[in-house]
Parts: structure tokens; C-alpha cells; sequence
């Protein structure tokens, strides 16, 4: 028999639901163990955390890269390490300030690492502000730290019922073979540094009120720990989607891009918000409205799935 939308689409949602990215993010759960309950905006939970400071908002978060990553390619390393920071500041309306660093590697594996480092804020134009260097010959170890500040904070408190789901990216590059990657940044280059800061603007102009980086979780995996705190649910309608040509779209939704964000625009604020992002040649949809049932649902076709009910599954199991 011919193979039907719903048999791709329930294919397509098993792929998603055994994702060691996604599934990897269950460990989370340990941080509410130990240190209870979060108040969101002051983390743990989002993308980064806020500090109210002399009058204005501050935004920390931190990486820490896979050590067989960083032993495989250190330099690839120490890009990501920059680019996940940022990424994560962007994600919360933050204009990034600066990186701190630290990394524990042998000392060819770590002059690799900073010289990663060195290319990513030169795209992202960012500086290095200070870190920490310990020559060892076991396995790598590399984190790194980022600083911003926000003038309209993004978080999922002010996530609610009606708002619309975008989708921004970067869809220039190509796939990398031996990792689920999709890197847009050299076929962008110094363009990377006004994109990212572009979730600062549509904060401040109040056409996105939260935000999340689709990470290593990949594109389900990022949504469910984007609705699951308050638990919403929303249809995604996968005709919508922007994918880059010639990539598969079960990898597209499993990989983590170097420029891939979930948006939340009040209702009536959604085009303005996708014309931000394609004025700057990024591509950007509106995928679906934020509901109250929990439910993560996939559309393709006639054909309808549930990815996750963040109502009764954890993806993080962080408490707030």
C-alpha cells in the first residue's frame, strides 16, 4: 500500500521522540533537585538568567562542550562554545557583552579551542573578556560564559494563550556529514553579528515577548522545553516550516543550526515580527497559536501527531 501522510508523519514523530539530543535534557531535572524551585527570570529555567542591576538587566549563562567533541575537533569546539552563549543571550532579548572562558586540554588541543574562539567573536563581534587556562594531557574539558544586558527581558512568564508561534533562520550552508550541525555562519560571515542582535529589537519593539535557541535538542525538543513550564501546546503545521534545500526534514528537526529560534508574538504582532528577520535575508514563519492543552502536535497534510503532552511528560523536569 502506498505510504500515507499520517504513516510519514507518526515515522517522523518516533525519530523525534528518541532523540539523544532531546532526551539528553531529562538530566536537567538534577538542578531542581538540588537547588528547588526557580523564580524563572533569576534561573535556573531559561536560556540564561537575569540579574536586575544598577537599573537595568543583566544576563549571564554558560556551555559546557562534549569532551569527545572538543577532542574530535577543537577548534570546531571553541566556535560553539561562543556561538551557544550567544545564541542563548539572543534568546533571552540580550545584547551580548562579552566571553569568559575556560578550557583544560593539552596545549595544542587548547590553542585550537581559542583560536575557535578568536573566529566566533569576530563573527559575532563579541570579545573574550577573561577565563581560565590549566595545561593537562588527559581528555579536554571547555565551557565558556556569556554577558548581556537587556532592556526588555524575553521569558516564557510572559508566555500565554493566543500568542503566535514563529520561526526564525539562517537556512545559507549546508549540512555538516559528521555531526548534526547546520552551519550558516561562513556563508553569512560579519552579517551573524546584527542577526543575533536582532531578538534584542523585536523585544524591545514588542513583537517578541519569549524566545528559545533551537538547540542540540533540535526543533521538537526545543519547542517542548519552550512550552512545558507553562504548559502550553500548540500544531505546528510542518508545510510552513522553512528547510534548507536538499536536507532531509527529519534531520532539519533533529539538527542544532547555527541560527534557529522559537518566537512568541502577542497575537496581531506575528507579521511584523516575521519581517523583521526576512528584511535582514533570514527566513522566518508563522507556525501555529499557542494553546492550553500541553499538547506538542505536528501537522502534515491531512495528518495530525503528538509529539509530546508537556502536561503530563517532562522534557527538562524543571519545577518553577
Amino acid at each position: 500500500m502506498p505510504r500515507t501522510d499520517q504513516d510519514s508523519l507518526d515515522a517522523l514523530v518516533t525519530v523525534l521522540r528518541s532523540h539523544p539530543g532531546m532526551r539528553g535534557k531529562a538530566a536537567i531535572g538534577l538542578v531542581s533537585e538540588v537547588l528547588g524551585r526557580s523564580d524563572w527570570l533569576g534561573g535556573p529555567g531559561d536560556d540564561g538568567a537575569v540579574v536586575e542591576a544598577f537599573g537595568g538587566s543583566v544576563v549571564a549563562c554558560g556551555e559546557a562542550m562534549w569532551p569527545p567533541f572538543v577532542r574530535a575537533d577543537p577548534f570546531g569546539a571553541g566556535f560553539a562554545a561562543v556561538l551557544t552563549n550567544v545564541n542563548d543571550l539572543a534568546a533571552m532579548g540580550a545584547v551580548p557583552l562579552g566571553i569568559v572562558d575556560t578550557v583544560v586540554a593539552d596545549a595544542g588541543v587548547a590553542r585550537r579551542v581559542l583560536e575557535g574562539m578568536r573566529r566566533a567573536c569576530e563573527l559575532l563581534r563579541v570579545p573574550v573578556i577573561g577565563g581560565h587556562l590549566t595545561e593537562h594531557d588527559g581528555e579536554p574539558a571547555v565551557s565558556a560564559f556569556g554577558v548581556g544586558a537587556a532592556t526588555h527581558p524575553l521569558s516564557v512568564t510572559r508566555m500565554a494563550v493566543g500568542q503566535k508561534l514563529v520561526v526564525a533562520y539562517a537556512l545559507d550552508g549546508t549540512m555538516r556529514p559528521d555531526f548534526p550541525f547546520f552551519p550558516a555562519f561562513e556563508a553569512r560571515g560579519t552579517r551573524c553579528a546584527d542577526d543575533v542582535r536582532l531578538l534584542a529589537a523585536v523585544a524591545a519593539a514588542g513583537s517578541c515577548v519569549a524566545a528559545k535557541d533551537i538547540s542540540m535538542a533540535g526543533f521538537a525538543g526545543s519547542l517542548a522545553m519552550l512550552l512545558e513550564q507553562g504548559r502550553f501546546g500548540v500544531a505546528v503545521d510542518l508545510a510552513a516550516l522553512p528547510v534548507p534545500a536538499g536536507v532531509d526534514l527529519a534531520a532539519w528537526l533533529t539538527c542544532f543550526p547555527s541560527f534557529g529560534f522559537l518566537l512568541c508574538a502577542p497575537d496581531g504582532r506575528e507579521d511584523e515580527l516575521v519581517a523583521a528577520f526576512t528584511a535582514r535575508g533570514l527566513h522566518a514563519a508563522v507556525l501555529g497559536t499557542l494553546d492550553d492543552t500541553g499538547h506538542l502536535d505536528l501537522r502534515l497534510g491531512d495528518a495530525t501527531a503528538t509529539v509530546f503532552d508537556v502536561g503530563t511528560e517532562p522534557v527538562t523536569g524543571l519545577a518553577r
